[in-house]
């Protein structure tokens, strides 16, 4: 399962290696000698394996799994820094479950502490995401069509 851009889309298409699954109502590609539908959802003819892609643990995706929001105070609106859940001075390691997106007042509050011992709780469990997590912040806005095909009915 991937996102392709609709030029992607028309050329596998016409070659016929994809078939239309949901178009855009109303909207068509248009050529010289031809009008196709403008593609939503295209299925691949023959399967292609493709291996399992891991997201890399980064700063930047962890604010993007947490949606840019501290997870202690939930505000979206002030400068986000990573904090360590458990405090990396006591072997806290590098890892999904143990970085969160915090603002800078709530992860100074926290300091070298565990959240119970801050009386601090995260508003959500962190943990390690999928592609298909990212997928809505690849495209934007997400189609309502999509929704059966990325699990989220």
């Amino acid at each position: 399962m991937s996102v392709v851009n609709v030029k992607k889309a028309i050329i596998l298409l016409y070659l016929g290696k994809a078939e239309l699954v949901a178009a855009h109502d109303g909207l068509n590609v248009r050529s010289v000698s031809m009008a196709m539908p403008f593609p939503s959802i295209v299925r691949l003819s023959v399967y292609v394996k493709v291996p399992y892609k891991r997201i890399i643990l980064s700063r930047k995706n962890i604010l993007r799994r947490d949606g840019h929001r501290c997870q202690y105070c939930g505000r979206p609106d002030v400068p986000l820094t990573v904090d360590h859940i458990f405090p990396v001075s006591r072997g806290g390691e590098e890892t999904w479950e143990n970085l969160v997106c915090a603002c800078v007042a709530c992860n100074n509050r926290k300091g070298d502490r565990t959240p119970d011992e801050a009386r601090m709780p995260l508003r959500r469990k962190p943990m390690r995401p999928n592609h298909v997590t990212f997928i809505r912040h690849f495209v934007g806005t997400l189609d309502e069509r999509w929704k059966p095909y990325l699990f989220l009915n």
